[in-house]
């Protein structure tokens, strides 16, 4: 198989601090490979460096000749004032700039002045040859049909294509940013969070498009679901684990499944052979003191040719690190009483906006204890739910009851719960009266030192405002979770320890959730919200089995 990309010893640091060192990767062609690693670990470095935007201080980087890259931003800028198809057709500029070339020419050829001398005119003829070349080089006859295709492909109708770009929504853009990389045909798929804002049916497309990708794709994602569908192989840049201390990448064949347990088990294997290699590294040097002692201070020199022996048996051992098993994670643990049997009731729920009908006579029921998943596509009024329920809008019709006793902790997927003037010291210690060192050890649970903790909370990364709603959660000991999208903007040892937490949690859970993997594993129950009406499903897999019966999802390989 034919190499795409390989790096041969790379080095590269900023400000000092290494990001890489002597780093060796290589990717063949065709490959879809899955890249992951904590936050800050310099996965969108490998993504600058593979582009060609950043160079190596050391090393050298090879790509196959002619193979172009493609570039999926984690938030796509869009064109403001252009339409779905026009931002689309201007995503190949090698094809408008040939469309504008041979455009020139031909005014050049109706001017007097060129037409009239024979010489001029021949050589603008022959410069339009050339453009026009160019232009059926690149299938400029064909390239409308193939953004029109394109578009269709990743969801969009055809009377969708003169939307206004504004106009679209978070996952909607997600895929038109996606169209415009793929009508540009790359050999070379780089996505950088493809799978941010896009619902199940969404991603479901995301996944038909990188398998039926013909060249390479690499992914850096936390949806552990999606690596589990497409990824042939998974490489990991991390400081912990196999190489503490020293940023590495290590390749592992197999999805992402496949890497958990593959990875563990080296872990573990790696820490069996360091602890025999100090037994006998330990051993080795008891030895040759004992034998430094008989040699009488070097007049004996059969001990003394036996200590230096053995000395030089220990100083030449290829010593095996010691592996780092577990990375420092947040410290989630929720405890609640559990309140009533009955936890919520939602009967004949309607709500209307501007005459079109959001909720059309929802009914739920949720028990104490249940761990309930409220899907469906973007736009079906999930959150317009969630607001009813927190009683932040008010139903044209309906009635929801909360049973007695049950307090309500909501974790909001934009934040809001958060003031953003505030420190993340000052957001708990409001919450609940303690001494500042208290709330700094506190916080520390959640990976905030004390110089994060005291910063303003707009400066906060995405994945710490997670970190600290969730901090906010265990201190309210809600007996009611509501979670919008609560695993958007955490890695994936996070998303695991909050997955752990609820799995212990006594209380009751309602999740908008489009994480297939968190789904999978806490869901008792899935709640399907499409059309206004609220569909009940036994668990997540019956749930999926539904949606591949209608081809809207692409099964595991």
């Amino acid at each position: 198989m034919a190499t795409a990309v390989n790096f041969a010893g790379v080095s590269l640091s900023f400000a000092a601090r290494p990001v890489l060192r002597d780093v060796s990767w290589e990717i063949n062609d065709g490959m879809k490979v899955g890249l992951v690693g904590p936050n800050g670990a310099g996965k969108s470095t490998l993504f600058r460096l593979l582009m060609g935007a950043e160079e190596p201080d050391s090393g050298s980087i090879y790509r196959r000749p002619g193979a172009s890259v493609g570039y999926l931003a984690q938030e796509p800028v869009l064109t403001s004032g252009c339409t779905v198809l026009e931002e689309c057709l201007a995503a190949d500029e090698r094809v408008g700039a040939a469309e504008a070339r041979m455009r020139d020419l031909e005014t050049q050829m109706g001017l007097p002045e060129v037409y009239e001398d024979g010489e001029r005119l021949a050589q603008v003829m022959e410069a339009h040859q050339a453009a026009l070349d160019a232009w059926e080089h690149l299938d400029g006859g064909g390239y409308a049909g193939r953004v029109e295709r394109t578009l269709r492909r990743l969801g969009f109708a055809p009377e969708e294509f003169t939307l206004p770009v504004e106009a679209l929504s978070g996952g909607q853009r997600k895929l038109l940013a996606l169209a415009k990389v793929l009508v540009a045909q790359p050999a070379i798929l780089l996505l950088d969070e493809p799978d941010n804002h896009l619902d199940l049916d969404g991603k479901a497309l995301l996944e038909r498009v990188i398998l039926d990708h013909p060249g390479t794709v690499v992914i850096i994602s936390h949806d552990r679901y999606l690596l589990d569908v497409v990824a042939d192989e998974i490489t990991e840049v991390e400081t912990t684990g196999l190489h503490p201390g020293r940023p590495q990448l290590t390749v592992w064949p197999g999805n992402y499944s496949e890497y958990v347990v593959d990875k563990r088990g080296a872990l573990e294997q790696q820490q069996k052979d360091h602890v025999l290699q100090e037994r006998e590294a330990t051993r080795l040097e008891q030895s040759i003191q004992r034998l430094k002692v008989f040699s009488r201070g070097g007049a004996n020199e059969k001990f003394v040719r036996r200590w230096k022996s053995m000395q030089k048996r220990l100083d030449k051992m290829d010593r095996v690190e010691r592996p780092v098993l577990d990375r420092r994670r947040m410290g989630l643990e929720l405890s609640a009483e559990r309140g009533s049997r009955k936890v919520l009731e939602v009967t004949g729920l309607e709500r209307r906006f501007d005459d079109i009908e959001v909720l059309s006579g929802l009914e739920l029921l949720i028990w104490s204890g249940e761990r309930v998943g409220l899907v469906g596509p973007n736009g079906a009024g999930k959150s317009v739910l969630f607001q009813l329920l927190l009683g932040e809008d008010e139903p044209d019709g309906g009635a929801i009851k909360l049973g007695p006793s049950i307090e309500v902790g909501y974790y909001a997927q934009q934040h809001e719960t958060l003031d953003p003037g505030r420190s993340a010291l000052e957001e708990v210690r409001r919450l609940r009266q303690m001494h500042e060192g208290d709330a700094v050890a506190f916080l520390g649970r959640f990976l905030f030192d004390y110089e994060l903790a005291r910063r303003p909370i707009r400066t906060l990364s995405g994945g710490e405002k997670s970190r600290l709603q969730m901090a906010k959660l265990m201190l309210t000991q809600a007996n009611l979770l509501l979670l919008d999208e609560p695993t958007n903007n955490l890695d994936i040892p996070s998303c695991e320890v909050l997955e752990d937490a609820l799995e212990d949690y006594r209380g009751t859970v309602l999740a908008i959730s489009h994480d297939r993997y968190f789904l999978e594993r806490i869901a008792t129950r899935i709640v399907e919200l499409r059309d206004g009406r609220l569909v009940e499903h036994a668990s997540y897999a019956g749930y999926r089995e539904r949606l591949e019966a209608r081809g809207a999802v692409v099964a595991p390989a």
